[in-house]
């Protein structure tokens, strides 16, 4: 008796969930914006991580429609290859190359950041877009930090920080470079835990608060850069159906999200305006939408200067981050 109550609870919720899938996702097709951009990128460089499946790939496919040399990366070769061919493919553009990028271990992305600054003389936008909301194999890196949180966050604050002199002298004040941060609807009931990010907890608590703390790490480093040669801003794309979707919620919920949601194209629409839109020449901002929106109200606020800093500093501790050239860079100016 016991076991048919929860297997039609179980129903229940999942139809219930489906039909709050269905209401939220008409609204966003019903409201969705487009960049409308048509700036071209002829002679730039970008880089998209995870730009090989979903909503990344959708990003590196527009880049390379723009004219810009569009890196890719991702940990996975096959994949890595194969969205490199169709991207120039798609795009018309051959300038458009793969490479190794694995954000769940510090030592795959320092040797990816050495290879980018040995090769590349410039770097116009750089689009952390890469990101999993599941655990694959493992729990813990061999950098003992929580998988989902090192992929999302801190793989990320630490690829940012190794290519910022790139990034500062690339950018001017006339056409300032460009950091795209993705984060995630989800980050409203995120938090910041210091004492959980070596612990391989439930990923339906961590991906939440990765998504929290990288919006929190843009604002701050916004903040940081003193000037606005470099603009960073962290993007919602809201509630889209990827290929990220059916890893984690199964076939069901994946299809109603497919139908229901946006699709990848829709999503990638505010981190390419992000991007390149001469309005969104903007400094630690949320976008969402294609337009300036308002983060949710969490513990550690988006305004709170000394919460903000506290994440700051205990992230660059576990990044153990010391170049103290780029450290120069976003030093705090107290006024």
């Amino acid at each position: 008796m016991f076991i048919v109550f929860i297997i039609n609870a179980l129903n229940s919720l999942m139809k219930a969930l489906c039909i709050l899938m269905l209401i939220v996702g008409l609204y966003q097709k019903n409201t969705n914006r487009i960049c409308k951009s048509k700036k071209r990128l002829d002679g730039k460089t970008a880089i998209v991580t995870g730009g090989t499946t979903g909503l990344g790939l959708e990003i590196a496919k527009d880049l390379a429609h723009r004219g810009a040399k569009v890196i890719v990366a991702c940990p996975f070769e096959d994949e890595g290859n194969n969205a490199r061919e169709f991207i120039a493919r798609s795009s018309g553009n051959d300038n458009v190359e793969f490479k190794h990028l694995d954000l769940s271990t510090f030592a795959s992305v320092r040797q990816f950041a050495t290879a980018i600054k040995k090769t590349e003389d410039r770097l116009d936008i750089l689009v952390n877009n890469a990101g999993v909301c599941s655990y694959v194999g493992k729990h813990i890196t061999d950098d003992g930090l929580n998988l989902i949180l090192q992929v999302n966050y801190f793989g990320t604050v630490l690829l940012t920080l190794l290519l910022l002199p790139l990034l500062k002298k690339t950018g001017n004040l006339n056409e300032p470079s460009r950091i795209v941060n993705t984060t995630s609807l989800s980050h409203f009931i995120g938090k910041v835990d210091f004492a959980g990010w070596r612990k391989p907890l439930n990923s339906f608590v961590y991906y939440p608060s990765s998504k929290l703390c990288i919006a929190l790490y843009t604002r701050e480093l916004a903040k940081r850069i003193h000037n606005f040669d470099v603009l960073v801003n962290v993007v919602d794309p809201g509630l889209s159906g990827t290929p990220m979707l059916r890893k984690v919620y199964g076939a069901l919920l994946a299809f109603v999200a497919n139908v229901c949601f946006k699709n990848a194209w829709e999503g990638a629409q505010t981190a390419i305006f992000a991007a390149v839109s001469d309005e969104a020449r903007v400094n630690g901002k949320y976008l969402c939408n294609c337009k300036e929106a308002s983060p949710s109200r969490v513990p550690f606020s988006f305004d709170d200067d000394e919460k903000r800093r506290l994440l700051w500093e205990k992230t660059m501790d576990v990044v153990k981050f010391a170049d103290p050239d780029v450290l120069q860079l976003v030093k705090v100016i107290d006024k």
